[in-house]
């Protein structure tokens, strides 16, 4: 019985402890999301967009791409690639200045709400037909109108489908060469 009650008041004790500490490690907090992305078809030796967007938590912004201190951390995607693939031309979109409350007379630029960031697919000349699987991350740093949070990613992942090539087509005209179109 006396072991009961020690047991129950050094758990009562450590709970109470817990509750009241603030500096426990606190579950990391995904605040920009990553809507589905669609296959991107595209043919050896040629290029086809992609577009991936994003969504920032409402009460929270993230430096753009670009952001108006070089002691900021930008927003910025990167990928992981399988052979015969690469992503090139990577084009984020211009951010929003605003004001905050905690440096009025500064304009940061920023995103918020839903932005759509375009790429370009590349498959080389080589590249087999088939699916791929294109992996990356969007790394950012978010802020709310207190406090700016530890840099974070959110996964990025998207199918590449390389079709067959497009056939070579000949032409031919009565009485002159064949010419040869692609």
């Amino acid at each position: 019985m006396v072991r009961a009650a020690v047991l129950l008041t050094t758990l009562l004790g450590l709970s109470s402890a817990l509750c009241g500490q603030d500096s426990l490690p606190l579950a990391k907090v995904q605040r920009v999301s990553v809507a589905p992305i669609s296959t991107v078809q595209v043919r050896p030796g040629s290029t086809a967009p992609v577009r991936m967007t994003f969504r920032v938590m409402p009460g929270f912004h993230i430096n753009s791409n670009k952001p108006s201190s070089e002691l900021l951390i930008p927003t910025a995607v990167k990928f992981e690639v399988p052979n015969d693939i690469s992503i090139g031309k990577i084009e984020y979109p211009a951010g929003k200045e605003y004001s905050f409350s905690f440096s009025p007379d500064e304009k940061l630029v920023v995103y918020s709400g839903a932005f759509t960031v375009r790429a370009l697919v590349i498959a080389t000349k080589e590249a087999p037909h088939g699916p791929f699987r294109v992996r990356g991350a969007l790394k950012y740093q978010a802020c709310d109108n207190r406090a700016c949070y530890p840099p974070a990613t959110v996964p990025v992942e998207f199918n590449v489908n390389v079709g067959k090539p497009v056939p070579k087509k000949v032409h031919k005209n009565p009485g002159q060469s064949p010419h040869i179109h692609k």
